[in-house]
């Protein structure tokens, strides 16, 4: 069973790495504008059409309109399997592609809907390389397709058939904290009506990794062209979390720091005395995002993780920054390979806590 506290990939990945084009976000508002028309009206399975895709090769193999009309030929063209096989040989060469990688599974995901018709043949389809973009990118379309005036009566129905089968699964958990994503898309970033949204799933589980899609979408909102968040404060950098109700600190505290290391030029040390200042029961939530963020702020390389974790002033904040990175080199590889290899870095304390974090957050990989 995957825990409820579950780290999830480092918002923006890297916070400066990547940066939304605006043709990305010309895609989802495009998509949100024929939801509020269309209503939910999902046609059934497609055939790859067998197409060309686009060339992005020379000049424009860093135009982002290429390369994401590029992976959408792909998967209209050839299937979701043949976008991945070239996406990640893309990925061990071009600089481009593995900075832009997340968004670039989204944009598989959200064409992989339009594709195969459902959420079951989609995720069917489903790959978790770059933080399991593409299951985000399908909820995304699938909630566009919904619209607002239907996803209140539809929303406990949308990830039925994946918690059917791999209940409290990775994969269970990225089609509802997808949903979080797109109430957030198709509500305009009001973050206190998609919380309300998230609220209506039956399930506790459910409501919370719900919740951590719609924080995690209100940061991203802050740094995507076009998009534009009334829920962040520079001055205020753990706004939201201090205002929101008790139900969802803990999924707002756990991505916060992301935001936070904004305001503060990246200064892991700044951010680590802003958690000190988090609720008592938050605070360890607080320092696990910190190390999220360490993580994928270094591309999770151990030694650039280990120096920001040292950052912090005392034993609770060093250990729970190793608990997020540790969960986040596993998020990151798909493998615990390169997390033992962190963890064995470490002093004998941390390094125990850190090794028995990753052997149970990896079980959740093995479904």
């Amino acid at each position: 069973m995957l825990p409820v506290g579950i780290v999830t990939a480092s918002v923006f990945i890297a916070l400066g790495i990547v940066v939304f084009q605006p043709s990305f976000i010309e895609e989802v508002f495009a998509e949100r504008l024929s939801a509020r028309t269309a209503g939910s009206s999902f046609g059934g399975a497609k055939q790859p059409t067998g197409e060309t895709a686009q060339d992005c090769s020379g000049e424009r193999s860093s135009d982002y309109q290429c390369v994401q009309k590029r992976y959408q030929d792909l998967v209209h063209g050839s299937g979701v399997q043949t976008a991945f096989t070239q996406l990640k040989g893309a990925y061990e060469t071009d600089e481009f592609v593995k900075s832009n990688c997340h968004q670039i599974t989204h944009v598989i995901g959200r064409a992989a809907v339009d594709l195969y018709g459902d959420v079951p043949e989609s995720y069917s389809q489903g790959d978790n390389f770059c933080w399991s973009g593409y299951y985000h990118g399908a909820m995304e379309a699938v909630v566009a397709k919904i619209g607002p005036d239907k996803i209140l009566d539809e929303a406990n129905d949308i990830c039925s058939s994946v918690s059917d089968d791999q209940k409290q699964s990775f994969y269970h958990y990225n089609c509802v904290h997808g949903l979080g994503h797109g109430f957030m898309g198709v509500l305009e970033n009001e973050l206190f009506e998609s919380l309300e949204t998230c609220d209506t799933l039956g399930d506790r589980w459910e409501r919370e990794s719900c919740y951590s899609g719609v924080f995690m979408e209100n940061i991203m909102a802050d740094i995507n062209p076009g998009t534009k968040t009334k829920y962040l404060r520079a001055e205020e950098p753990l706004y939201p979390c201090n205002e929101v109700g008790s139900e969802y600190k803990t999924q707002c505290y756990m991505m916060q720091t992301s935001y936070a290391l904004t305001t503060v030029d990246n200064d892991f040390g700044k951010v680590f005395e802003l958690c000190k200042t988090a609720e008592d029961e938050y605070r360890s939530t607080c320092y696990q995002s910190v190390g999220r963020d360490a993580s994928g702020n270094s591309s999770s390389d151990p030694v650039k993780t280990k120096e920001s974790c040292m950052q912090g002033r005392d034993d609770e904040a060093r250990s729970n920054c190793v608990i997020g990175a540790v969960k986040d080199f596993i998020s990151y590889y798909g493998s615990d390979v390169q997390a033992k290899e962190f963890c064995e870095s470490l002093d004998t304390d941390l390094r125990e806590t850190c090794l028995e974090t990753g052997e149970e957050y990896y079980k959740t990989f093995e479904v």
